[in-house]
Order: C-alpha cells, then sequence, then structure tokens
C-alpha cells in the first residue's frame, strides 16, 4: 500500500523554491514544530537560535495568510499538518589548491513545504474546555481581587468616618470644660460698699461725722501753725 504523494496531502500549503539552505539543516528546524499549532510553532522558531529558524518563519506565516484569505479558515483553529524539505539545485564551484590542484565546493539549495490544516473536532472541543476553564479561573481572579479592593475601600471609608466622629467628640468634649470652667470662675467683687450707690447715702451711712473729723484736725493743725513760726522768730 502506497502512502499519500506529497502533492495530494490535504490542507493548504506554502512553498519556498531554491532556498539558500541546505535540506539537511531545514529538516532540523521543521522537525521542531510538525504537528504542532499554529501559534505553539511560531513561538518555537521564535526560541530557536538557527538561521533556518528565521525563513521557515516566513514560510509558515505564508501558509497560515494563504488559508485564511484563500480557504476561509480560521487561523486559530489550524495546525501544522506537514512540512518536509526536498533537495534542490546545487552549484558548483572550484576552489584552487596548492600544486595546481581545485576543490569541489557544492553550494546546495532546497524547496521548503509546510501545509496547515484545520485540527479535528475532538481537540478543537478539548481546546475550548481548556480555554473556557482558563477563562473561569481569570474571572474567579478578578472578581476576588473586586471584592478585595471594595472592602478595602469600605474599611478606609469606615475608618475615616470613625476618626471625623472621634475628633467631633472631643471637640465638643473640650467646649464643654471650657464652659464649665468659666461658670466655677469667682465673680470680680467691689471695693466699696455695693450698697451705697449716692453722695446721700454715704452721708447716711456716716460719712459726714468722717468729713467733720477731717475739718477739726485740719483747723488744730492751722493754730498750731503761727505759734511755731513765732517761735523761730523769737
Amino acid at each position: 500500500m502506497t502512502a499519500t504523494k506529497t502533492n495530494e496531502r490535504p490542507g493548504t500549503r506554502a512553498v519556498l523554491r531554491h532556498s539558500g539552505l541546505s535540506a539537511s539543516k531545514a529538516r532540523q528546524v521543521l522537525d521542531l514544530i510538525r504537528g504542532q499549532d499554529v501559534d505553539r510553532a511560531a513561538e518555537i522558531l521564535i526560541g530557536t537560535e538557527r538561521g533556518a529558524a528565521d525563513v521557515i518563519g516566513k514560510v509558515l506565516n505564508s501558509a497560515v495568510s494563504n488559508a485564511a484569505h484563500n480557504d476561509q479558515q480560521n487561523p486559530d483553529e489550524l495546525y501544522v499538518s506537514a512540512c518536509y524539505a526536498d533537495e534542490g539545485t546545487t552549484a558548483k564551484r572550484w576552489r584552487p589548491r596548492a600544486r595546481g590542484r581545485a576543490t569541489r565546493i557544492r553550494k546546495r539549495t532546497s524547496h521548503i513545504t509546510i501545509i496547515v490544516s484545520r485540527l479535528p473536532e475532538a481537540k478543537l472541543e478539548l481546546r475550548r474546555k481548556r480555554m473556557e476553564a482558563v477563562s473561569a479561573h481569570r474571572s474567579r481572579r478578578v472578581d476576588a481581587s473586586r471584592r478585595r479592593a471594595d472592602l478595602s475601600g469600605r474599611l478606609s471609608r469606615r475608618r475615616a468616618a470613625q476618626a471625623v466622629a472621634e475628633a467631633e467628640a472631643e471637640t465638643a468634649a473640650a467646649e464643654r470644660d471650657g464652659d464649665d470652667a468659666d461658670a466655677m470662675a469667682p465673680e470680680d467683687t467691689d471695693v466699696t460698699n455695693p450698697e451705697i450707690e449716692t453722695e446721700e447715702d454715704f452721708a447716711a451711712e456716716g460719712g459726714t461725722e468722717a468729713i467733720v473729723v477731717d475739718e477739726a484736725n485740719s483747723e488744730d493743725d492751722t493754730a498750731e501753725a503761727p505759734a511755731d513760726a513765732d517761735e523761730k522768730g523769737e
């Protein structure tokens, strides 16, 4: 039983003919992406440190573009169903050697072919379930983070309200203490008798006698003063 011919394999293909790479070097990179999803294959080629990876990456992008524009397929549902490198023409060159000899140089080329096809339904269903699980897990994490943020916001607002209430209570207590201190302070007392308000009241209280006594004392002082003066003159 013969296998499927190369040109009869199903899928959308892209071919690079007469590439400057040898077939052996291209095959080492093609073996890495065979059977992989398109996205995974692109990641592998980006991380591969070989010169052939850049060329094969361009061929892969061309195959995906052909499938999307020519066959109207979803690029997210494609995988590398087949990839191979055939030997192309070989250019022969000569290098001069010692004693008049020459060495042949073979500049090999290759034809690189990449075929992409749609994933089977079983794998697509498995991928959908995996993506739904990842999305649900991400949604739960986002909801949890939002709940934590809301809780922290409510707590901060509650703390702010408590601080404002405490400040208002302290202010009210300080005002009450000031009022109590003013109420307990002694009032200023007048030296004079508060019941004596006018001169008539003062006289009625005995002010006249005090004035008379003062006048008598003043008359005695004036009577004694001339006598003293006469004694000094004599």
